[in-house]
């Protein structure tokens, strides 16, 4: 395929909700199937592996000192992943194998945080199989800060990937005019943003991302029904007492450099959503408009960011 083109796979697909092992076997079944395609780049949702705290929201989570609320944390922290421990090495492998890229969202137990707080990172794979950044989502969006810690800059950073050059955010924080505009900077042309799940959260930033950057915009979400909760998570029974039979309908979908739909947000749907990126769209666009280039007044309004990897203990040895 031309270096121009990129052909690309959103997988919109549920977890095996707060079972990492599980999780991670549909993960690398969607890696499999996406490379059968001649898929160079495959993207999951926010929170994907092993899922995300739906239940917060449906058993009072923010109850202070509450034994329900600790021991479904404790076993979602269980089920997060330990980077250093080689716990993403078997999609590491696939993606060498491959030759494919990947976004890839988790909840990452830190080890250079103590190991104790979980964060929901964006990992981005490289084609040979190397893991080039973690970013650790910026700041939790509502009920999420009662299980997720606050990330930091290290990961705003982007990827070339043969003529683009791609960069990804969490969910809410593609709200964030700065963190965007840092990815730009650095001359994101291929923006990622992925989600939970639902089309209330892709239908409207997609576009709107994709027609201020004049770049491709892929959101990718999950999906969830009730039927999802496997009854072996602790306190199955609270948990699906009030849950909607839907929690994450999907909505993933791409916008042209444009702001226009190249494929509209898909609804209940599992399974691969593939499409093929032409990167010149991206050139003809940056002609009237560079939010970073000639359409940009560094003289008199700039940012600066702070891309050191917090620790609140460093040690000299």
């Amino acid at each position: 395929m031309s270096k121009n083109l990129l052909k690309v796979a959103l997988a919109q697909i549920s977890p095996v909700w707060l079972n990492k092992e599980k999780t991670l076997q549909k993960i690398k079944k969607s890696i499999t199937n996406a490379a059968q395609e001649n898929c160079e780049l495959i993207v999951f949702g926010e929170a994907l592996l092993p899922g995300y705290p739906f239940w917060i929201a449906l058993t009072n989570g923010a109850a202070w000192n509450s034994t329900t609320q600790k021991e479904i944390h404790a076993h979602y922290i269980r089920n997060s992943i330990t980077i250093e421990k080689g716990e993403l090495d078997a999609v590491c492998t696939l993606a060498k194998q491959h030759k494919i890229a990947i976004y890839l969202g988790i909840m990452e137990r830190a080890e250079n945080r103590g190991g104790h707080s979980i964060y929901a990172s964006l990992v981005y794979i490289n084609e040979e199989g190397i893991i080039k950044s973690v970013h650790r989502k910026l700041q939790p969006t509502f009920d999420e800060r009662l299980t997720w810690a606050p990330g930091d800059g290290n990961g705003l950073k982007v990827h070339s990937l043969k003529e683009f050059t791609v960069g990804g955010l969490n969910c809410w924080e593609n709200w964030m005019p700065l963190p965007r505009t840092a990815l730009y900077g650095l001359g994101e042309n291929l923006h990622i943003a992925v989600w939970p799940g639902s089309e209330h959260n892709t239908k409207d930033i997609t576009r709107f991302i994709a027609r201020e950057s004049r770049s491709f915009v892929i959101s990718v979400s999950s999906l969830m029904a009730k039927s999802d909760f496997p009854k072996d998570v602790p306190h199955y029974d609270k948990i699906v007492k009030d849950a909607p039979e839907v929690l994450a309908n999907g909505g993933s979908c791409i916008a042209g450099p444009d702001g226009e739909w190249l494929i509209e947000p898909v609804l209940e749907k599992e399974g691969l959503i593939i499409e093929t990126l032409d990167f010149n769209r991206v050139l003809e666009e940056r002609q009237n408009f560079d939010v970073v280039g000639h359409y940009s007044r560094p003289d008199v309004t700039k940012l600066q960011v702070n891309r050191e990897r917090q620790s609140t203990v460093e040690f000299n040895d």
